[in-house]
């Protein structure tokens, strides 16, 4: 393989400006015509992502100290002192340090009016809809309070067919945090940096920092850790894909891991970070677990990613495709990218035995009947049948569901080409409002469903055989697939141009511009 170069170009990957040292104004400091309108409280945007060592705001803990959450926040050296610093200057040392959170009124309320769509499955949705919010000329932004969400200032226009609703509340207070000491409760300014020398024990982990701890747009507050990228990412590999994968499978997940990263560092921009360390993001947990081939993995791809027009591409993967890829727009509300795209995954025989479209019932039926010949086919969840009641149904749909009267018909309104679902219909067969699942709600509304590449078979008494194939949306890599090439001795590289024909694979050439 050819030996990787370092990212020695500059890096400018979707922050905006770099975040200001101090935070902006609380309520009480502004004046009440700059308060007019807000659609939320004004946070400073994260710094961008530049360099030959980009650095990530990853929040390792998020809506701390939120309004009615009263849980306090419990600070711990893995070794040695952290040490914690607050705007005004003041400093503490301890190995344990306790933050609870303190109302604190504030001299001039502030009033928040904003037009919300949403709740979205993802944030790939959601962004999909502040595009289109902001080709009106409208200042939309991507949230997620508990669920993704788009906002937008009241009274400014909506796009055609988006359904919105009004929100506005009035805060009297703010909240702050208090460190408690021995002598009693010292309330703090944010930001809060924080520095653990031995690293700061979280979440069963250690993470070496430096963090802060910041205000959100809800009014709560987040740790956030200021991770360099190479080492973020010896926090993500090895929960992606088995550390235990061949080498060229584990560089083709590092390359994706690195991608995605980038690509998405403005996921977070409203909270004043990039990324979060959950399943909304890619999974982040303690550097200190990835063994030396994975640490390898990273050495041996360093800078480098996967780009397309110069930008990084989307890089969507994930366990299984079932033995066909999907596009990009099966799986979510998206526009169509050409690396995305729909196709048999496996040898030559099997690609001419299952020749897309696979739009129709029979089609499907028949690929989910065979494995030999498609790459990944040991996964576990390559093959699976589910068995769905009403019952369970209408638990998924919740309240979605007061309106279906009678037992319930499930019914495929529209297959992709490659043969996944992409409209699911639940209606009651005494009447009411059909309800219509579409691309990835399917999976996130009927959790039992590991994929929407199916086909349905009623087995009376209101229940139904589901026979599926795959575990993920499909798109993009399949990492059993990846495992199963690497094994063939297949390379990183012609792994990855598999999957994402047509894309560059190698250190992100300038400029890049921000979405």
């Amino acid at each position: 393989m050819i030996r990787m170069l370092a990212l020695s170009v500059l890096l400018w990957v979707a922050s905006g400006c770099r975040a200001q040292d101090s935070p902006p104004p609380l309520a009480s400091e502004r004046s009440e015509s700059i308060q007019e309108m807000l659609t939320h409280p004004s946070v400073a945007p994260p710094p961008a992502v530049t360099g030959q060592q980009p650095v990530l705001w990853v929040s390792l803990g998020a809506h701390l100290g939120g309004r009615g959450e009263a849980s306090p926040l419990t600070l711990t050296a893995a070794s040695g002192n952290l040490s914690l610093k607050d705007r005004s200057g003041r400093q503490w040392s301890a190995a344990s340090m306790q933050i609870s959170w303190r109302s604190v009124p504030l001299v001039t309320p502030l009033a928040l009016a904003r037009q919300v769509a949403g709740p979205f499955a993802s944030f790939e949705s959601a962004e999909r809809v502040a595009l289109r919010w902001r080709a009106l000329g409208v200042a939309a932004e991507v949230a997620h309070p508990a669920d993704w969400e788009v906002w937008a200032p009241a009274g400014a226009a909506v796009p055609v067919d988006l359904t919105v609703r009004d929100w506005t509340t009035r805060w009297d207070s703010s909240v702050e945090p208090l460190l408690q000491l021995p002598d009693g409760g010292q309330t703090l300014k944010g930001p809060l940096e924080i520095d653990a020398p031995g690293g700061l024990q979280w979440e069963k982990g250690v993470f070496q920092g430096p963090f802060r701890l910041q205000r959100d747009a809800y009014g709560s507050w987040t740790l956030v850790e200021q991770v360099p990228l190479e080492r973020y990412l010896e926090g993500v590999v090895p929960h992606e894909i088995g550390a235990g994968s061949p080498s060229a499978a584990l560089e083709a997940q590092t390359v994706l891991a690195r991608t995605w990263a980038l690509a998405n560092s403005h996921r977070f921009r409203i909270d004043g970070y990039h990324l979060c360390s959950d399943t909304q993001c890619q999974v982040y947990s303690d550097p200190r677990q990835a063994g030396s081939a994975v640490r390898q993995a990273i050495a041996a791809t360093q800078g480098r990613l996967l780009s397309w027009q110069g930008k990084p591409i989307s890089a969507v993967y994930h366990a299984s495709n079932g033995g066909v890829m999907a596009a990009g727009p099966e799986a979510w509300a998206m526009d169509a990218q050409p690396y995305l795209r729909a196709e048999a995954d496996g040898d030559a025989v099997w690609r001419q035995r299952h020749g897309l479209p696979l739009d129709q019932r029979s089609a499907v039926a028949s690929l989910l009947a065979q494995r030999e010949g498609a790459y990944g086919s040991a996964h576990p969840r390559f093959r699976w049948t589910r068995t769905l009641t009403a019952s369970g149904i209408r638990q998924a749909l919740g309240a979605s569901a007061d309106g279906l009267k009678g037992p319930l018909q499930l019914d495929v309104l529209e297959r992709g080409r490659s043969g996944r679902v992409l409209a699911l219909q639940l209606s009651g067969t005494e009447g009411g409002a059909p309800v219509v699942l579409k691309l990835d709600r399917i999976r996130r509304t009927i959790r039992r469903l590991p994929s929407t590449l199916f086909v349905i078979e009623p087995q009376g008494d209101q229940r139904w055989m589901v026979r599926g194939g795959g575990f993920g949306h499909g798109a993009g890599l399949s990492q059993a697939g990846a495992i199963d090439l690497a094994w063939r001795g297949w390379s990183t590289e012609r792994i990855l141009a598999h999957y994402y024909p047509g894309t560059v694979y190698g250190p992100l050439l300038p400029p890049l511009e921000s979405p």
